[in-house]
């Protein structure tokens, strides 16, 4: 994800790990208590941006333009907080199920923007999240139901609850994960080829080097600190990371990184670097774990992919190269600066940045080997960072540019391509 910084490094030694039996739903955060009836929130920054030519257009010209309408129709319906909260968490699935199928190529395009689009499910979210905080129902519903709500819909139309891993001991069983686009407000008109490639991933197999079969499941990120503060990452990562018939045999985060190359990222720091996010926020200092998430403790400066680095840098996977991404940056044992380190940290030295940087590519890819350390040490897993995304010559003014032109749909769906043959060969060291 962009905002970061070329880091990375060795391990940081995890210690003893506490695990608790089970990781329930946090908080929201900004859910006033409000009695009944509680009046609606006001709209969020995210959605705010909705009005803009480039989300319109991307929504008419996918189909998805419906999606906020057609929501709204079925909450004016509903009659009590149960029909709510059955009609939201069947509608967030739906909304998922539909980006899915149209990546995959299954049902209706709906228009004529590329079938490989992410951008079509981000905007079709807000546009839902929108309505349902500004429903005023015909009854009682607190400020924690609403919110309940929203975390419903984020959840099911993100594919966070929807990861069903096949049993058996002959396939491999792998979670991907993106991320939404991001830095909208300097150019809405961006897509994020994580998202597009979990998208086009999701329940798909793919064959590995000794002949097996992998299956993928996907699930996708919002790019918002309070968010991970709250546990979402883990939430979403832990049932699939623990032992079990279903257990994932592998998992990679996958984020935007740096233009024209793949990066496996070495390591990664504890260090949040406050850059803003989608909601305008910003967050500086080490990486909050919420209570009651299985982690190590102390917790580590750093923590390392376990992925197998060495034969997907060698694999020649696509017409991008892929690099074994070592740097970090880090503040020395006894030291009062940051110092980068291009083979990785020092022994005792603090975390300013990881490989992927001090943004959220660097805290997901933190989080969710942090977790794998507290509670399957031995999975494989780590960090991918993607190419940047780039629109065509000639189109590149946010002011004046299309929302796409062919080579910012070919640029995607290569980088797509890549990131499942990526997937394929990590996939070949992997499994039961």
């Amino acid at each position: 994800m962009k905002r970061i910084r070329t880091r990375l490094g060795a391990l940081g030694v995890a210690l003893t790990a506490a695990v608790p039996l089970s990781l329930t739903a946090p908080a929201t955060a900004g859910a006033a208590p409000g009695g009944p009836a509680a009046a609606a929130p006001a709209g969020t920054v995210e959605e705010g941006r909705l009005a803009q030519a480039a989300p319109q257009e991307i929504l008419r010209r996918s189909g998805f333009d419906a999606w906020e309408r057609e929501f709204t129709g079925g909450l004016a319906r509903t009659a009590t907080y149960r029909e709510a909260k059955r009609y939201v968490a069947r509608e967030g699935g739906a909304l998922w199920r539909r980006a899915v199928d149209r990546a995959q190529g299954r049902g209706p395009a709906g228009g004529d923007l590329s079938r490989d689009d992410d951008r079509p499910l981000y905007w079709a979210r807000l546009g839902m999240t929108k309505a349902l905080r500004a429903w005023q129902p015909g009854f009682e519903m607190t400020g924690e139901q609403r919110a309940a709500l929203v975390d419903a819909l984020e959840r099911g139309s993100r594919g966070q609850d929807s990861i069903a891993l096949p049993a058996g001991k002959r396939v491999v069983r792998i979670v991907v994960t993106g991320f939404d686009p991001f830095q909208l407000d300097d150019d809405a008109r961006r897509s994020n080829p994580s998202g597009a490639a979990a998208l086009a991933l999701d329940g798909t197999t793919v064959r590995t080097a000794s002949g097996r079969s992998a299956r993928i499941e996907t699930a996708v990120f919002p790019v918002r600190w309070a968010d991970f503060a709250d546990g979402t990452v883990e939430r979403t990562l832990l049932p699939h990371f623990r032992h079990g018939p279903r257990q994932a045999d592998l998992f990679t985060t996958i984020s935007q990184g740096r233009p024209g190359r793949f990066d496996v990222e070495r390591t990664n720091g504890a260090w949040r670097g406050g850059y803003p996010d989608n909601a305008r926020d910003e967050r500086t200092g080490t990486v909050p774990i919420s209570a009651g998430v299985p982690t190590v403790r102390p917790q580590p400066q750093w923590t390392t992919t376990s992925l197998p680095y060495g034969r997907i840098v060698g694999a020649g996977t696509g017409p991008y190269p892929v690099v074994d991404h070592t740097a970090v940056t880090e503040i020395p044992a006894g030291g009062t600066g940051p110092v980068n380190r291009p083979d990785g940290p020092t022994p005792g030295s603090t975390a300013r940045a990881g490989g992927g940087g001090d943004y959220l590519s660097n805290e997901i890819a933190y989080r969710a080997t942090l977790l794998r350390d507290a509670v399957r040490p031995a999975l494989p897993g780590g960090h991918l960072h993607t190419p940047v995304l780039e629109f065509g010559p000639g189109n590149t003014d946010p002011a004046h540019g299309r929302i796409t032109d062919p080579d910012f749909v070919r640029n995607r769906v290569s980088i797509t391509g890549q990131v499942r043959k990526i997937v394929a060969v990590a996939a070949s060291e992997a499994g039961p």
